[in-house]
Parts: C-alpha cells; structure tokens; sequence
C-alpha cells in the first residue's frame, strides 16, 4: 500500500465523527516529501466542521509549507471519497493544478488518481479578484 494512503488510514482513528459516523483521513506530501495529516472533526451545528483535507493543510501551512505534490484521501468506508468543494478551493489557494489527489479504493483495488485541475477546473483565483 502506498504510504500517503496509510498515513490517510492511520488518522482516521482520530477522526471526531459522532454525527455522520464517516472518519476521513487526509495525508498531504510536501515538495520536500514531508508528510502532514488531518481528520475530520465534527460540530453539532455542522457549519463549524473541519474537513480532514482543511486540518492536514492548515498543519502544512502553519508549519511553513506551502509546495505541495501529493494529497491521499480515505473514509473509513474505502470508497474512494474525493475532497468536496471546498476543500478543492481551499487546496488550489495552496497547490498548482497538477497536485496529483489519491483517492482510496480499498485494499483490492488501486486508489484512483486525479490532478486538482481535473477535479476543479476553471478555479477563482487571486488574479481573477485583482
């Protein structure tokens, strides 16, 4: 197994999900092949959740990262979940179109790969609001 999808799997065991009951773990591999994790931690008011992919880039972030190669995802479901939305904003703030996004399978089967432009084409930008 490819060790950015296993350190998505190992997180998910922190994961606070008391609501969904759907833990994801998020690993993001730095340029210089740090690896930064995050799970997703749930709010009565769901408003106020963090997004496993949003924890493992403001850990990145705040620890001085901000080139980035690879992002591996996993729900405890192994069913190839991919970021939402938002998170696909949130990650092409920090990361070109071409961060490769891992996406577990399951053990049988090989994660599926996308690139962060297939998955959010035409994103706004920051000279789109200059």
């Amino acid at each position: 197994m490819d060790s950015l999808i296993e350190a998505a799997r190992d997180v998910q065991s922190r994961a606070h999900v008391p609501y969904s009951k759907y833990p994801v773990g998020a690993a993001l591999e730095t340029a210089d092949g740090e690896v930064f994790v995050g799970c997703n931690l749930e709010n009565a008011n769901y408003s106020n959740s963090l997004h496993a992919e949003e924890v493992a880039i403001a850990e990145a972030v705040k620890n001085g990262h901000r080139d980035f190669v690879r992002l591996a995802v996993s729900s405890g479901r192994r069913d190839g979940v991919t970021p939402c939305g938002m998170c696909r904003q949130t990650l092409a703030e920090f990361a070109d179109d071409d961060l490769v996004v891992c996406c577990d399978e399951g053990d049988d089967d090989p994660p599926s790969e996308y690139t962060l432009g297939e998955l959010l084409p035409n994103t706004i930008t920051e000279e789109m609001l200059e």
